[in-house]
């Protein structure tokens, strides 16, 4: 006999805003568009950070969020240890939680399915234990997807370390990476994060299915390609999931207001990439050099790590004493400076906007790509290369340049870059791409649109599951 009621899915997301949100987002379309009941499991990123209580009070009452118990402090305080290491530690720790949690969820009704982040592949064991079907959610590209297959075979066929290839790796449909713009975590074969990257993706193959947050029309010949590796579960293109953006008010956004249409440049490493302190004067002096008014979100410097504010930032210090002598002074009628946070996808979805400097994260990239706003990638660590790699040679919406190097950038060549953008004719032919598709992606989540259809795929799955 058919259960009347909707089917009960959980999605179990990973530490950082960048996995957060677009767990989030699927939720929100899963009991808006097809009527799911949603558990909403996360973990605190740091014990000591405040959530971002609004990105939850703005989801629909359908979902239900639970926050797992806080865990090992000490596996965060060793900022040596590898992102990825200590993302694991954090997830691992809570899964006597999670078995807990999960059983008691299906004491009045089976799971429907699982859904997990990369970050929580192990969460697979406790889903078998439980008789759950488990999916994945891979906040990334399905060029990143791609690529994390094609490594599997890359590692098995090549001796050396990947800085030794000749030529760049070729994967159907896919635009060639060299191997610079590797994914981070796996340019250094002898690291503990390298054989982490390969083990974990060894058991995407154990999966049911694998939701990506892209769109096919955005990646066309990637999203094809996965149809063409062996043994991979079904593959299903549901983005592009973004923050809804509430109505809100900020001084950031009063100050806009004031500005020309599509005459600033925004720059932002998003929630936890982090520039060294020479880095960051380099960046201030090119943006004054520039001539272009700019909105900036500062935050402190980070000497040894990149993603220095991913667990949060408790250095307790202002980013604005960071900046050149004189700096806010000079730039006080075009340069608008926020220490660590802005409304983003108010602020990219605003008619002054005009150039977004970026590291890529993948969130940030789709935010940009709904927004219309063409980039100067600048990226920072993770797949961020391949995102800008992506963005610059295959969707063209974005100016690369020396910029994102791991060299120190100097200002003239941020100036320049920015100009380009700005003032060009290459700014102006991006902008009207970006322009386009913005308009794509709108369509793929519109009625019969292909992300619309892909999770629907997936939902009837769910449903025929019950039966």
């Amino acid at each position: 006999m058919e259960d009347p009621r909707p089917p009960r899915i959980a999605l179990l997301s990973s530490p950082g805003l960048g996995h957060i949100i677009p767990f989030a987002e699927l939720a929100r379309h899963l009991v808006r568009r097809h009527r799911i009941a949603v558990t909403l499991i996360t973990h605190p990123a740091d014990p000591s950070a405040t959530v971002d209580r609004t990105l939850f009070n703005n989801l629909p009452d359908e979902v239900d969020t639970v926050c797992l118990p806080e865990f090992l402090p000490e596996a965060l305080s060793n900022g040596t240890t590898k992102l990825e290491t200590r993302v694991s530690l954090t997830i691992n720790a809570n899964f006597p939680h999670l078995r807990s949690l999960l059983s008691s969820i299906s004491s009045s009704a089976p799971l429907a399915a699982l859904v997990i982040d990369i970050f929580c592949i192990d969460a697979l064991d406790v889903a078998s234990e439980l008789g759950i079907p488990a999916y994945l959610f891979v906040a990334s590209s399905c060029l990143a997807l791609n690529f994390s297959f094609h490594l599997l075979t890359l590692d098995a066929s090549f001796q050396g370390e990947y800085r030794d290839l000749t030529e760049p790796v070729r994967m159907p449909g896919c635009v060639p990476v060299h191997w610079t713009d590797f994914i981070e975590t796996v340019q250094d074969r002898r690291s503990e994060a390298y054989n982490w990257f390969l083990r974990v993706t060894k058991r995407f193959y154990e999966a049911k299915g694998i939701l990506v947050n892209s769109f096919e029309d955005l990646e066309p010949g990637a999203a094809k390609g996965l149809k063409e590796v062996d043994g991979v579960p079904p593959v299903y293109p549901v983005g592009p999931l973004v923050r809804t953006a509430p109505d809100e008010e900020n001084e950031c956004l009063r100050w806009l207001d004031r500005q020309p249409r599509r005459s600033v440049v925004y720059v932002c490493f998003g929630s936890g990439g982090t520039l060294t302190r020479a880095q960051t004067m380099e960046l201030a002096l090119g943006l004054e050099m520039s001539g272009q008014i700019f909105l900036w979100v500062v935050k402190c410097p980070h000497e040894r790590d990149v993603a220095g504010t991913y667990f949060g930032d408790k250095s307790g210090k202002n980013p604005l004493d960071f900046l050149p002598e004189g700096f806010q002074e000079r730039t006080k009628g075009v340069g608008f400076l926020v220490p660590s946070w802005v409304p983003q996808v108010a602020v990219l979805g605003h008619a002054s906007i005009g150039g977004f400097i970026s590291h890529c994260g993948w969130n940030s990239t789709l935010e940009s790509i709904v927004k219309g706003v063409p980039l100067i990638a600048w990226p920072l660590f993770a797949e961020q290369r391949l995102n800008a790699l992506l963005l610059n040679e295959d969707v063209e919406v974005a100016l690369r340049s020396k910029v994102g190097e791991s060299v120190l950038v100097q200002r003239d060549e941020i100036a320049s870059v920015v100009k380009r953008l700005m003032e060009g004719e290459e700014g102006k032919r991006l902008r009207k791409r970006a322009e386009e598709l913005s308009h794509v992606a709108a369509r793929s989540l519109g009625q019969e649109g292909s992300s619309v259809r892909a999770l629907s795929e997936v939902v009837r799955e769910w449903m025929d599951g019950r039966t």
